[in-house]
C-alpha cells in the first residue's frame, strides 16, 4: 500500500512539474491534460509493440479504489477546505440563487438528463432502464467549482458570480449524493418506495447533514476558542474533518453536507471570534497545501483512468449528445433561479450565459458511476459518464476564462457599477 501511495504521488508531483514548467494551464485542469497525455503516450507505445510500461501503469491505477478514495476521504477534506474560504455574509446574500440551484436544481437536472439520457441510449439500441437513466443524471448533475475557480479569478469574475457558483458546487455535492443514494437504494430493492418515504429518507439524509455538521462544527469552534496553541487548533480541524466524517456514515448523514456547513463554522465563527493571527496564518496554509495536493491527485487519476476503462466510438457520440443535453438542463436550472433574483437585486448582464458555461463536471461524477453495481449498464454509464467530465473540463474549462472578460468586456459601466452596491 505504501508503495502505491509512493508512486502515485510522484507521479502526480512529476505531471504538475510539467504543466508548470513547460504547458502553463491552470493547475488542475494542467495536471488532468498532463496525465491524459501520459496515458495516450502508454498507449502509443502499446500499440507500437511495447505494452510493458502501460501494464505496470494499469496494474498500479487498478489498485486504486477511486470510488472509495473520493467519496470517503477526498470529498469531505475537499468540500471542508472550500467552505472554509466561503464568507458566510456573502452566501447569505446570494442565498436564493444558491439554495435554488443546489436543491431544486440538481432535482431538474437529474429529472431532464434522465429523460433524455432514455431516448439517446435508445437511439444507439442500448436498453437502460429508465431508473439507471435517472441515476446517470443524478450521478452527472453535480458541478466541479475546482477547475473553474481559478480561471474565473484571473479574468476578475464578479464577486456575485464566484460567490453563487462556490456556493452552489459546495452544496450541489451533497445533494446530488443524496439523490443517487436515494435512487440506487430504489433500483437495488427492485421496488419502488412511497413518495413519503422516499422524501423521509431524503431528509435524514440532507437535513439530518446540516443539523450534524453544525453540531461538530460548533463544538470544534468551542476547543479551539478554550485554547490559544495553533498545531493543535489545526488538528482538531484535521480530527474534525475524520471524525465527522466517519461518524456521519455511521449516522446515515450526508458527509459531504456535514463538512461544508462544519467548514462554514469554523472558517467564519471559528476565524472571527475564536483564532489570533498566527493560527489563522497556520490554518489557512495547512488546508490550502492539502486541497491542492488532494486536487493534483484527483485531477491526475481522472486522466489515468483513461486507461482501464472501456469505450468506443460510439460511445463518444452518444457522450456528445449527452453534453449538450447536459448544457441544456443547466440553461432550465440557472435561468429561473437567476431571473427570479433579478426582481430584487441588479445581476451583471450575461451571468446566465457564465453559469450555464460554467457548470463543469468533474470526478463526483466518476466517483459515483464507479459506485454503481456491477453489470453491462454500469460499464456504459462508467464510460460515458468519463466522456462527459473529460469533455467538460477541457472545453468549458478552458474556454470559460475567455467567456467572462468577453461578458465583462461587453458590460455597460452603469451596470457594472450598479452591481457593487
Amino acid at each position: 500500500m505504501l508503495e502505491l501511495v509512493a508512486a502515485f504521488i510522484c507521479l502526480t508531483t512529476l505531471l504538475t512539474y510539467v504543466n508548470f514548467r513547460f504547458i502553463g494551464l491552470p493547475p488542475t485542469i494542467g495536471v488532468m491534460v498532463t496525465a491524459l497525455m501520459f496515458s495516450l503516450l502508454l498507449q502509443g507505445l502499446s500499440f507500437l509493440g511495447y505494452p510493458g510500461l502501460e501494464e505496470h501503469v494499469q496494474q498500479l491505477i487498478g489498485q486504486i479504489d477511486f470510488g472509495d478514495l473520493l467519496m470517503n476521504w477526498m470529498l469531505s477534506f475537499l468540500l471542508f477546505a472550500g467552505a472554509l474560504h466561503v464568507n458566510l455574509n456573502d452566501l447569505r446574500s446570494y442565498r436564493w440563487p444558491i439554495g435554488l440551484l443546489a436543491t431544486f436544481g440538481v432535482l431538474i437536472a437529474t429529472a431532464v438528463i434522465g429523460s433524455l439520457a432514455y431516448y439517446i441510449f435508445a437511439l444507439f439500441g442500448w436498453h437502460v432502464s429508465f431508473l439507471y437513466c435517472l441515476l446517470f443524471g443524478a450521478l452527472i448533475s453535480p458541478t466541479d467549482p475546482i477547475a473553474v475557480l481559478g480561471v474565473l479569478r484571473t479574468a476578475n469574475a464578479s464577486k456575485p458570480l464566484k460567490t453563487t457558483i462556490v456556493g452552489e458546487s459546495l452544496f450541489n455535492d451533497g445533494t446530488a449524493v443524496v439523490v443517487f443514494t436515494v435512487l440506487l437504494g430504489i433500483a437495488q430493492l427492485g421496488e419502488t418506495p412511497t413518495v413519503g418515504a422516499t422524501a423521509m429518507l431524503f431528509a435524514h439524509e440532507a437535513i439530518g447533514g446540516v443539523l450534524f455538521g453544525g453540531l461538530i462544527g460548533y463544538l470544534v469552534y468551542l476547543m479551539i476558542k478554550s485554547i490559544e496553541q495553533h498545531q493543535i487548533e489545526v488538528m482538531l480541524t484535521l480530527a474534525l474533518v475524520i471524525g465527522g466524517s466517519a461518524m456521519a456514515s455511521e449516522l446515515h448523514v450526508s458527509a459531504p453536507i456535514a463538512m461544508v456547513v462544519a467548514g462554514l463554522i469554523i472558517g467564519n465563527l471559528g476565524r472571527n471570534l475564536a483564532m489570533n493571527d498566527m493560527t489563522r496564518k497556520y490554518l489557512d496554509g495547512f488546508w490550502e497545501l492539502l486541497d491542492d495536493m488532494l486536487n493534483a491527485l484527483l485531477f491526475a487519476l481522472i486522466g489515468m483512468e483513461l486507461l482501464l476503462l472501456p469505450f468506443n466510438w460510439l460511445h463518444v457520440l452518444a457522450a456528445s449528445l449527452l453534453a449538450l443535453a447536459i448544457l441544456l438542463s443547466r440553461l432550465l436550472t440557472v435561468a429561473p433561479a437567476i431571473l427570479l433574483l433579478r426582481r430584487w437585486r441588479t445581476v451583471p448582464r450575461g451571468t446566465i450565459r457564465i453559469l450555464t458555461w460554467g457548470g463543469l463536471r468533474g470526478g463526483v461524477s466518476v466517483a459515483l458511476a464507479l459506485a454503481l453495481p456491477l453489470g453491462p449498464e454500469r460499464d456504459l454509464l462508467l464510460s460515458i459518464t468519463y466522456i462527459v467530465v473529460l469533455s467538460s473540463i477541457l472545453l468549458q474549462g478552458l474556454s470559460i476564462g475567455k467567456l467572462v472578460k468577453h461578458v465583462t468586456r461587453d458590460e455597460p459601466a452603469p451596470a457594472a457599477q450598479a452591481g457593487h452596491h
